[in-house]
């Protein structure tokens, strides 16, 4: 259980792998993901390591898969994942699967490269059938006698004969549908309106063989006279990309020809679809096997990259690797490493050799499904240092907790907590799903958290007795009118004075009207009580004073057991010591005093009980000659005053005597070695001489572990560390007050959003109202979700967020640590191929 509230011992072990085993015992660490291995050759370029080539054929394999994948997601076939985890394959396995790769992707790009070939001739023989179509009825209409009748009388008869044996020519063509209008002018400025223009659009879009997208085109002819303007025309139709294709003359050729291009394109229309079952059953077949082809691929790559990290031996037969590991779990990597050896077939065990060193060990926070997203709150701070007090066991209570304060409302912690209930309960068919959105995965990964958060919720919320707004009336309350009634009691209340006033006071000093407190939380009369955030003020504020306060105590508890495991008596005795007392005497002594006022002040009395935030005051203004100021206790000024004292006498232990404790120390390390006592020698230590040297190998020694001591630094720093605390005492007791307003903000809010939206559905009672309160009642859960438990809920996490970074861990996590990175494939195995 040690484990637990600390960070994982980790070692630095040396690995002597067999060159022919090395692969296989890779993978096998890869595969448990347990060790993290050190670069032994940082100043060797990466594009001269030994198993440069290898990474090489491994991406080349790699970009191979990606457009066998680009090619299958784009003809819309699934890719098939059935969740298996696919051994690695062994090196000689290379060439076959560079063989597999490299025929897949020739034959893909042979489909590829044919198929759009054929689309190609294919939309030129539609383009030309429409062409053939259009033009037919362009002449059709142009030899239509009342088209030529119109025309002849328009005409001279003298130009007409002069006309009559002219020929004009023309061209025809396809062009884009939207350039048409720009084309048309063109044509008319540099011609100069000699050109006759006619078009018509296709109706069918037709398949673009390059990008596959649809366009509209249309199909125009061009009638002209002369060689000039022909190749003006043909230099026009050029520039807007327009498509030229030959038409004949006569009709005759024209139907011939017509009937030819139908037949071309229904032959082509069957070698296109036969094409297209090939290239389909090809990335079929591809796509059952693409993604454990992707994972055998990455494996191999992240094994040869992890291969470049190691050192080889002079003899070139043995590779040398360093690694960080857990001493938990030695017995499993020698176990992997023992199934390498086997699956390799090499007759020479591989050696796991620990080593010693004073290199600062990375940190590892072994985790599950339920504790991972309370580490991340906390690796978001900072990682921790190597085996310091991890604050993540604490969190899991504490930071729920701490948001429940704030968001205390049973309705909303219902809702909460069914919400997370359904994430959790179908965990495994949501992960299944690999939903790529990233607020989905945030909320996902943290539904325990947000469980915890929503059962903590109703928990408070039944404390506050506050549901969507309202109280709860479940055991009746401990408040009664009767005894108001009764003159005898000195009650004066009659059913006159009940209808006429508006309020009234309810005076728990007569007898029988408090009965009791309500048997758990807050009695439900206070909902309708006008002074009903006056009590919950009061309340909550020193609610929130007396957690801040138990919090931060307890994070200065746990520095203790960090300067225990570290053997750090000085900060025990002039650090954790001092601390305690300060806040203590301070800020617990306020937390005695709440709860000492709330058990001497009855009824009766707590009208001229003295308040504690002036008795606070005081307390450090040392002002007690006020008679008007009553305390609260005899003896309260000398007590006080006492407390002061200490409390100020905690600082320079902090500030000083610390700083001169370490200087002596670091001072009888430096001067350690025999001692001369009048020039005599004492004991039987070494001579001058010798004790010289010693004591240069010690110096020597202690320069390499640690750096020189600077007396200006250390006191530099223990005077910052001094008055960040003193101070932060202070400022991070009035930053809990926020427990307060948000929980006052959060039940304001919620009874604004009842009584402007829900009580507007339930002002009638017929059927007309039934249906204004169906509508009104959807708006409200609608703004419930959206404000009050999204927009509220995150600003409650945030809150809670800061107290534990802020307020609590900084008494004792440095956080100053790095992350313990295995060699893993566990990234590739989830899709994210990292390495």
């Amino acid at each position: 259980m040690g484990e637990l509230f600390r960070s994982e011992e980790m070692t630095l072990a040396q690995l002597f792998l067999q060159s022919e085993a090395a692969y296989c015992c890779v993978s096998e660490l890869g595969e448990i993901g347990m060790v993290q291995f050190r670069d032994l050759n940082p100043d060797v370029n990466v594009f001269q390591r030994k198993f440069v080539n290898e990474v090489r054929r491994c991406e080349e394999m790699d970009r191979k898969l990606r457009f066998v994948e680009k090619e299958v997601k784009k003809a819309n076939i699934p890719i098939v994942d059935t969740g298996e985890n696919p051994e690695v394959p062994f090196p000689r396995d290379m060439i076959d699967l560079e063989a597999t790769f490299e025929k897949l992707e020739n034959e893909l790009k042979e489909i590829n490269t044919n198929q759009e070939a054929l689309k190609k001739n294919f939309l030129e023989l539609t383009e030309l059938k429409h062409i053939l179509r259009r033009t037919q009825q362009f002449f059709d209409e142009m030899e239509d006698p009342s088209l030529l009748e119109e025309s002849s009388i328009l005409l001279d008869p003298n130009e007409v004969n002069r006309a009559a044996p002219l020929r004009l020519g023309f061209v025809a063509g396809v062009i884009g549908r939207e350039r048409i209008p720009t084309f048309e002018r063109m044509l008319w400025r540099v011609c100069r309106g000699n050109v006759f223009l006619r078009q018509a659009d296709i109706e069918d879009p037709l398949e673009d063989p390059t990008t596959g997208d649809q366009v509209h085109k249309s199909v125009f002819i061009i009638f002209f006279q002369g060689d000039q303007l022909k190749n003006r025309v043909k230099k026009i139709c050029e520039g807007f990309r327009a498509t030229l294709y030959p038409c004949p003359e006569t009709p005759q050729e024209r139907k011939e020809m017509l009937a030819g291009v139908n037949a071309r394109i229904d032959d082509l229309q069957m070698v296109l679809n036969q094409t297209e079952d090939h290239r389909q059953r090809v990335l079929q077949a591809a796509a059952k096997t693409v993604r454990v082809w992707f994972i055998k691929v990455r494996k191999m790559k992240a094994i040869y990259h992890t291969l470049n990290l190691c050192n080889i031996d002079v003899t070139q037969k043995c590779l040398i690797a360093e690694v960080w590991c857990p001493v938990s779990d030695l017995d499993s990597i020698q176990f992997a490493l023992r199934r390498g050896t086997e699956k390799s077939g090499s007759t020479v065990p591989s050696i796991l050799n620990r080593m010693q060193t004073k290199q600062t060990p990375p940190t590892y926070n072994k985790t599950n499904k339920f504790t991972s997203g309370f580490q991340n709150i906390v690796d978001a701070y900072g990682i921790g240092s190597y085996r310091e007090i991890n604050p993540a066991p604490y969190t899991i209570i504490t930071f729920p907790f701490l948001f429940a304060v704030m968001f205390g409302d049973l309705g909303h912690g219902v809702l909460m907590t069914c919400a997370a209930l359904y994430l959790v309960l179908r965990e495994s068919r949501l992960m299944a799903q690999k939903n790529d959105n990233e607020m989905f995965s945030m909320v996902f990964a943290g539904r325990y958290i947000i469980l915890l958060m929503g059962v903590f919720s109703v928990y408070t919320g039944i404390i506050y007795n506050d549901c969507f707004s309202k109280s709860l009336n479940v055991f009746g309350s401990g408040w009664s009118v009767r005894p108001m009634f009764n003159p005898r009691v000195g009650g004066n209340w009659t059913f006159e004075t009940l209808n006429g006033s508006r309020v009234l006071q309810l005076d728990p000093a007569i007898d029988g009207v408090f009965q009791g407190p309500y048997p758990i939380g807050i009695d439900p009369i206070w909902n309708i009580a006008t002074n009903k955030l006056t009590f919950l003020n009061s309340f909550k504020m020193k609610m929130s004073v007396i957690l801040g306060v138990i919090h931060m105590l307890f994070g200065v508890t746990l520095s203790l057991f960090n300067h225990l495991y570290f053997n750090k008596p000085l900060n025990i005795y002039l650090g954790f010591i001092p601390e305690i007392i300060f806040m203590s005497s301070l800020f617990g002594y306020l937390v005695i005093l709440v709860f000492y006022k709330w058990l001497s002040y009855d009824a009766r009395t707590s009208r001229h009980a003295p308040s504690l935030l002036i008795a606070f005051i005081n307390m450090f203004l040392f002002n007690y000659s006020d008679p008007t100021i009553q305390p609260l206790y005899r003896g309260q000024a000398a007590l006080q005053s006492l407390l002061v004292l200490i409390a100020l006498a905690c600082v320079p232990c902090m500030l000083i005597v610390k700083t001169l404790v370490m200087r002596r120390q670091y001072l009888w390390r430096k001067n350690l070695g025999t001692q001369n006592f009048g020039g005599i020698r004492v004991g039987n230590g070494p001579t001058e001489d010798e004790a010289e040297i010693i004591q240069h190998d010690q110096l020597s020694q202690h320069s390499e572990e640690e750096p020189e001591f600077n007396f200006g630094d250390v006191a530099v720093n223990q005077a910052i560390h001094t008055i960040e605390y003193c101070l932060g005492c202070i400022s991070n007791t009035a930053s809990y007050l926020r427990l307060w307003a948000l929980s006052l903000a959060h039940a304001q809010l919620s009874e604004v959003l009842w009584s402007m939206v829900m009580r507007i559905g339930l002002s009638s009672r017929s059927l007309g109202g039934f249906i204004l309160l169906s509508i009104v009642f959807f708006f409200f859960a609608v703004l419930t979700i959206a404000i009050l438990l999204i927009m509220e809920g995150l600003s409650a996490f945030l809150h809670a967020l800061r107290l534990h970074w802020v307020e609590f861990q900084n008494k004792f996590y440095s956080g100053q640590g790095f992350k313990f990175l295995p060699f893993t494939f566990e990234s590739i195995l989830d899709g994210r191929f990292e390495e």
